[in-house]
């Protein structure tokens, strides 16, 4: 179906909106009256440059508080409407939103305004302009969509219809089942929008809430299928009020748009067997496992040091490039030194998904604006397609061995057919050798240390069990869609975290059986940069002898308060060992109906930080009741650092 976007749902000038509704693929727009009246460009410029753009001018709004008034006053409405009229018709648009009048000069009389708008619909016709009536949520005396369609069927008029906007809809809780009802040829408009469920004034959550499908609590899949079994087959249109999006870059935020509305129509079509032309993207592949972490460092030392004291080993070298693959259990972490290396300090720069299809999980990223980055590569290197997610985190689709890659090994692909990724990689020992001529005092340093691994056995890390990627502080919606519709992850109730200056937000996105496990965050503020905090969390059998270990090893942890030892004795019937053990490792503890969630934290390098967790019974979450103590720690230690 073709697809719009009103110009008030993205930041910038009109012409800047103009352009990033064409380059994220819209049909057309709905244009916002603020927008043109802050243009310098006149209405038949506009229509020339909409034209240009391969774009359509599909609806002018809003006009507001036009019926049910007294008759003087409705006067003074059709004389302002001739005017918005002939706009239309050197703009190019052919239908305008009328809103549900919220004037303290209304009455509340149907046929009064039913009179009224035919007889403004009868002034449109004369323009060639249809008049679209719309149900606010907050109107003084129409504010349910069957409400206006009763209005509209009372008028009679062939330039009068509805416009549907689901939030309206479903924030007041009406039954979209009644669409149905109405006849397809009047619903002249349909506007969408998702929202968080929020127990507050409408007009506030609407103005300052809406968000993208997708991105919120409405069954908007299910809302669309009332709509287009009614006969409706005009444009798909974006209508959202969001401070987020209105002070953010408007081509991501467009391409965002225009992702959520494909997903929206894949989750629609199974419903409507008999609608035709509901582009359906390639179907997701969802990841089966964690295959690596990439950090990419300006200093391998640093680095080296703490992965040692957690007991990986340095198994390999990519035989072009200055990356080492350190390796525990199934746990990879890639330490990256090459130009692409961040000069403020180490940072999480990758993350390989173990992918049943890696060409397919590919394709399905392209169908939804997600493009494959362009990598340079030797010609004998395994092709490996990743895409960006929205912090630039790249995502690689990878084929892995099927079983932990001992040190110095390298295994077999889990498909003979599919090139195995480590197969770029050359053994440690093979590769100090090729080096030995040239090798430096820095990496004989990281060779050593990357000896001091500890194989197997209690406490060891046994795999990836989460990563943790802090968002833009104007890309979290976007980054949760998008992990969600690009790589099938489901994604889990949002979390707010209370941070000593202000509350940060996470939300997680998980497969079916957990192991793959990504937890998204933002911060207090666009400006705080303590927020961008990224975090790999390895899973072990045994947190307290893997901490004992690391701290053997020269690790150091985070220091916990006192005081959150002496809550969590009254809050848990725990043994004074047991909690004198937690107390001198900074291990954390949580438990839930389905079981116990035991970890501690590593010290920050650069921009990342590890945990070591231990999971017992069915316990699914993150430990986000501990969440407050880890940040205050980390903002205490940052300090103690500088």
């Amino acid at each position: 179906m073709r697809t719009s976007i009103a110009t008030v749902s993205l930041s910038g000038s009109l012409t800047e909106k103009l352009t990033a509704a064409a380059r994220a693929g819209f049909d057309g727009v709905e244009i916002f009256e603020n927008d043109l009246l802050a243009s310098p460009l006149t209405p038949e410029e506009i229509r020339a440059r909409t034209a240009d753009l391969g774009l359509s001018i599909d609806l002018y709004q809003p006009m507001r508080d036009i019926e049910a008034v007294p008759e003087e006053e409705f006067a003074r409405n059709l004389w302002r409407a001739r005017h918005k009229f002939e706009l239309m018709r050197r703009l190019g648009a052919d239908t305008v939103l009328v809103c549900s009048s919220v004037s303290p000069r209304a009455v509340d009389d149907d046929a009064l305004a039913a009179e009224q708008l035919g007889r403004l619909a009868g002034l449109a016709e004369d323009f060639g302009v249809r008049v679209a009536y719309e149900a606010l949520a907050w109107g003084r005396h129409v504010n349910t969509y069957d409400h206006a369609w009763s209005i509209v069927e009372a008028a009679g008029h062939p330039a009068l219809g509805t416009c549907l906007d689901s939030f309206h809809i479903l924030a007041r809780g009406s039954d979209p089942k009644g669409i149905e009802g109405i006849p397809g040829d009047k619903i002249f408009f349909l506007q969408l929008a998702d929202a968080p469920l929020m127990a507050m004034d409408v007009l506030q959550w609407s103005r300052h809430y809406r968000c993208f499908p997708g991105q919120g609590g409405f069954d908007l899949s299910g809302l669309l299928a009332h709509v287009l079994r009614a006969g409706y087959r005009g444009p798909l249109s974006l209508e959202v009020f969001n401070d987020v999006f209105r002070q953010a870059e408007a081509g991501p935020t467009a391409v965002d748009a225009r992702r959520s509305l494909l997903v929206l129509q894949e989750a629609t079509r199974p419903l409507l067997r008999e609608a035709a032309g509901l582009a359906a993207p390639a179907a997701p592949v969802v990841p089966t496992g964690v295959a690596f972490a990439e950090l990419v460092t300006p200093d391998v030392v640093p680095v080296a040091e703490v992965l040692g004291a957690l007991g990986f080993t340095r198994t390999a070298r990519h035989r072009s490039k200055p990356v080492d693959l350190w390796e525990q259990g199934r746990a990879r972490v890639l330490v990256n030194t090459g130009p692409a290396a961040r000069r403020d300090g180490t940072a999480l720069a990758a993350i390989g998904l173990e992918s049943p299809d890696p060409a397919a999980a590919a394709r399905r990223a392209e169908s939804l604006l997600a493009p494959v980055l362009p990598r340079r590569r030797a010609l004998e290197d395994v092709p490996l397609d990743a895409v960006a997610a929205p912090d630039g985190t790249e995502l690689f689709f990878c084929a892995s061995p099927a079983l932990p890659v001992l040190p110095g090994q390298v295994g077999s692909p889990v498909r003979p057919e599919l090139r195995d990724w480590t197969d770029d990689f050359e053994h440690a020992e093979h590769a100090e050798h090729a080096e030995h001529a040239e090798r430096t005092e820095r990496t004989e340093l990281v060779g050593r240390v990357g000896r001091v691994g500890q194989g197997s056995g209690a406490g060891s890390v046994t795999r990836i069990d989460h990563l943790a990627l802090t968002q833009p502080w104007h890309q979290f919606d976007e980054a949760v869609l998008f992990h969600h519709s690009l790589l099938g992850l489901s994604g889990q109730e949002s979390v707010d975290v209370a941070d000593p200056y202000g509350l940060h937000r996470s939300r997680a996105v998980t497969n079916a059986d957990g192991s793959v496990r990504i937890a998204l965050g933002v911060g207090p503020a666009p400006t705080d940069d303590g927020a961008r905090a990224q975090h790999i969390a390895l899973a072990t059998d045994d947190v307290t002898d893997a901490a004992r270990r690391f701290c053997a090893a020269g690790g150091r942890l985070l220091a916990v308060p006192a005081n959150y030892y002496d809550d969590l004795a009254a809050r848990y019937e725990l043994g004074d060992e047991e909690l004198a053990t937690y107390r001198e490792l900074g291990i954390l503890y949580d438990r839930d109906r389905k079981g116990e969630f035991r970890h501690c934290y590593t010290e920050t390098v650069g921009r990342v930080f590890f945990e070591l967790v231990q999971r017992d019974g069915g316990y699914q979450g993150y430990g986000a009741r501990n969440a407050p103590v880890r940040l205050a720690a980390q903002r205490a230690a940052g300090r103690a650092g500088r």
